[in-house]
Order: structure tokens, then sequence, then C-alpha cells
């Protein structure tokens, strides 16, 4: 990639701001890794070392087997559980404590403390329009040296960042399965599910309308469309599917637009709907989508993850 680019930088931009994209996402990954080699070292072990950092020793493992790829040459001596550094080991270890002491002064003051302090937050779509941004407000009111910086996408690809350290935190739907052992779950919100028709669509009968309409389905790859995927089987419905996507918004324009009907959580933003939308109660056949936060135990984080915690723990409890 970086010859190619040299030989075409004039006349092809974009291959350059490829390039440039990747060296950027391939240093900050290096620099998590020098991290994480520096804790090993100091632990003595890849579990004792994720524990310390907040990671799992299979993560602190597949990172040093890239940190290990990327330098081309081993920097442990493994027996056993132990994880002891060889002699390039340790030269690399001296090396990657100036790097990390240079990386970490990046826009210091003269005083040569940093100026701001970065917290990565990753929500879904629902979540950043309804509790995130007033516990945002909040937050920066309370520590405005800190930056932060909400990073969008499905739950599965959010908890992955959460599990893999890239992220502190993250808002999604509740997995269908246990979280890994050093990461926590809080709960936010138990969203009911609603069959939502056209508003000129006759008829009260929810399981009749789904039986009869066109359905525009909550894409069943996401945990929450995996909900509504298993309830549509229990219940044995003759189903006639328009469309499929993962977008509420979407889905909720589709029913206002007339495609169809929809089953679909009733989330903070959507105590009322639109006008060319009406939703019905599925009363003692009403299933839930349980919505919170993803990170690692309280006594590991920083303490302005803690508060931004709280602050979205407040933003439900309307404190």
């Amino acid at each position: 990639m970086f010859m190619y680019w040299r030989n075409h930088r004039s006349s092809d931009p974009t291959i350059k701001s490829i390039y440039i994209s990747q060296i950027y996402k391939r240093d900050l990954s290096m620099i998590r890794e020098l991290k994480t080699l520096v804790a090993v070292a100091q632990e003595g072990t890849f579990a004792a070392a994720g524990n310390r950092i907040g990671l799992t020793q299979a993560a602190v493992s597949a990172q040093m087997q890239r940190l290990e790829t990327e330098l081309g040459y081993q920097l442990f001596d493994r027996k056993g559980r132990s994880a002891q550094l060889n002699r390039m080991g340790h030269q690399t270890l001296l090396q990657a404590q100036e790097l990390i002491r240079l990386y970490n002064n990046l826009g210091s003051t003269a005083s040569g403390q940093p100026e701001s302090v970065l917290v990565n937050i990753g929500a879904i779509a629902s979540v950043q329009r309804s509790l995130l941004p007033d516990a945002l407000a909040a937050f920066h009111r309370q520590w405005p040296q800190c930056r932060t910086r909400v990073i969008p996408g499905v739950s599965m690809q959010l908890l992955n960042l959460v599990d893999a350290g890239e992220i502190d935190m993250t808002a999604i739907i509740r997995p269908p399965f246990a979280l890994q052992s050093d990461l926590r779950w809080t709960a936010l919100a138990s969203e009911p599910y609603r069959l939502i028709a056209p508003s000129h669509l006759p008829g009260d009968d929810w399981a009749e309308l789904l039986s009869t309409q066109p359905l525009i389905r909550y894409d069943r790859t996401s945990f929450g469309g995996r909900q509504v995927d298993r309830f549509l089987r229990q219940m044995h419905f003759t189903l006639r599917e328009a469309c499929e996507l993962d977008e509420l918004e979407a889905i909720i324009k589709l029913v206002a637009n007339g495609l169809g009907v929809a089953l679909v959580p009733q989330t903070a933003d959507h105590r009322q709907w639109p006008a060319e939308v009406r939703a019905l109660d599925l009363g003692a056949h009403t299933f839930h989508r349980d919505v919170g936060l993803v990170h690692r135990t309280r006594e590991s984080l920083s303490e302005p993850v803690r508060l931004l915690i709280e602050l979205v723990e407040g933003r439900v409890q309307g404190t």
C-alpha cells in the first residue's frame, strides 16, 4: 500500500487518504498493544495483566501475538502460564515505555498536564436520540476538561468493542447470552414491543393484522430482531413479509407510508407515535427489549467513565 501510494500520490488522493487512515488506525492499535506489553511485563502473566487493564486473557494474548507479528520477532519465553520477556522483549519494553510517554504528552500544556481525557462511548441509535444527549451535557458541565466520542453501531459490534478494550462503555440491547466474566450489565430500560400499523388501517386485533398485512420485519440478525423472530415462531403466524431492516426509525416511516405493519419496541423517544401510525398493545403476549450499559467492573473504570454511567442511569430515573 505504501509503495502504491508513493508512486501515485500526485494523481490519486483517494489512495493517500486510505493509506493515512490505515496508518492512523494501526498506530492507535499499536499504542494499546504496547500498553498491554508493559502490563504483562509488570504482572508476569497474561491473566494478571488482563485483570489489571480490564481485558480477558484471550484478548491480551491476541494483542501480544499481533504485536509480535508486526515487529517480526518473539517477545516472550513462554513457560507454562508465565510470560517472561526474552532479550528482545526487554529491549522492546524500554522503547515501548518511551513511546507511551511521548504519546501521553501529545497536546500537553506548558506545565506538562494533558489538556483533556477522551471517553469513548458506544450507543445504539435509539439511545443516542433519547438518554445520551442529556447525560453528555451534564457530564461536560461537571468534567469540562474531558472529551467524549460516541461510536454508533449495532449491539453485537459495540459489545465486541467493549470486550476488546476499544471503547470504555456501550449502551446496547441486552444480548441473548451471558457476558464475559469481566464485563458488567447496568440495566436502563425495559421497552415493551407494540404492533404498529398505518393509522388509516381499520381493526384493533393485533394478531389478525399481523396475519393479514405485509410485515416490515426487524432485522433478525440483531438482538432485538431475534426477539421478534422468536415471538413469531412461538405464535405460529403465517406471515407475508415485505421488508427487513434494522433501523427502527426507518421501520416506523415505512409503516407511516402504508407499506405494512411491524413489531417494534416503544423506546423512550417514542412516547408519542407519528400521526400516521397507531400502536396496538400485545396484551398478555407483550415481550420487552432490555436496554442497558455494558462496561467493566466499576473499580477498574476511570472516574469520568464512572460518572458518565451514573449520569446515564440518572436520565432513566429522572434525576
